[in-house]
């Protein structure tokens, strides 16, 4: 008897190699750089634009230059002067020393009530902030929207007129204190103080201070304040920059004889029948020669204000 023997199956084909996925028509390889993760080199168009616009920024600070190291007759000419020229001792020291202008007074009225405003400010805003955000008090919601209120109303100028008949009926007018007394206080500094502790200060810290005995001052000055320190250079900036520049009114309390910087450089511009803009110019450049310094010493610690208030 025979047997049959069953067919074998057949094996399988050999499977295809599967071929990888092409890559996108327009993606591009960058380079990450060494410094940070997910971080990448600017290209060459990159380069150019913030060439572009820190050239376009500095332009206005050189061209005043420029026309305060010349004459107001190169000045006005056509085309003008690109260059700097060889009048700029010679104006910085007529510019200084002309008896109208009263410059260096100016300067110093100026620094005195720049400087009294700014630790004001500083100090009733970390005060007010702290207090906002992490005290329990009635009626502080009813303060709180009073200070923002005063933010949405332009109350210099609306409050103008009354304000000049306080300072006649205290016969303050031609003094110091009647440009430093309405200043004293900011609400955008009060909310800004505030935004900041609710973020950069926790409740448990606090806690844990006054289960330690600490006051209520003792927070401010040993846990608020070093936390604030960011936002507080920022702040500093920002009032010293407005009212060093402030004008319309130390125009309307003070004269020509007891002026502020700004007084001055406009003392400068009607000192003579026609505008000398070499003047002008040169008084412009001494105004901003202490915003300079100042953000030069502090440059660094405004821009750690700013980035670190922006990521809280």
């Amino acid at each position: 008897m025979s047997t049959a023997t069953a067919p074998r199956p057949a094996a399988p084909a050999a499977a295809s190699p599967a071929k990888p996925p092409k890559p996108p028509r327009r993606a591009r390889k960058r380079r990450p750089v060494e410094s940070g993760e997910g971080v990448y080199a600017p290209t060459v168009l990159t380069r150019l634009g913030l060439l572009a616009v820190a050239a376009l920024s500095i332009f206005p600070l050189y061209w005043m230059i420029v026309i305060a190291s010349t004459t107001t007759a190169n000045a006005a000419g056509f085309p003008p002067a690109l260059l700097p020229g060889p009048n700029l001792l010679t104006n910085l020291e007529q510019a200084l020393t002309d008896p109208e202008a009263n410059l260096l007074l100016g300067l110093r009225n100026s620094m005195i009530i720049t400087g009294i405003v700014t630790f004001s400010v500083v100090l009733i805003s970390t005060l007010g902030g702290f207090a906002f955000a992490k005290l329990r008090f009635r009626g502080s919601k009813v303060l709180m929207g009073t200070v923002l209120f005063s933010m949405m109303v332009p109350l210099q100028q609306l409050g103008i007129v009354p304000l000049y008949i306080v300072m006649v009926e205290l016969q303050w007018l031609d003094t110091l204190q009647a440009v430093i007394l309405p200043f004293l206080i900011n609400g955008f500094g009060i909310f800004m103080m505030r935004q900041y502790v609710e973020q950069a200060v926790p409740d448990e810290i606090i806690e844990a201070a006054r289960i330690d005995g600490a006051t209520t001052l003792g927070i401010w000055w040993r846990i608020v304040l070093p936390a604030l320190r960011p936002a507080m250079v920022v702040l500093a900036l920002l009032t010293f920059m407005l009212n060093w520049n402030e004008f319309l009114w130390p125009f309307m309390v003070l004269s020509g004889e007891n002026p502020t910087i700004q007084l001055a450089i406009r003392q400068l511009s009607t000192a003579t029948w026609s505008a000398d803009l070499s003047m002008i110019f040169t008084g412009t450049l001494i105004s901003i020669i202490p915003i300079a310094i100042l953000f030069v010493v502090f440059g660094r610690q405004i821009v750690s204000g700013i980035m670190e208030g922006s990521s809280k």
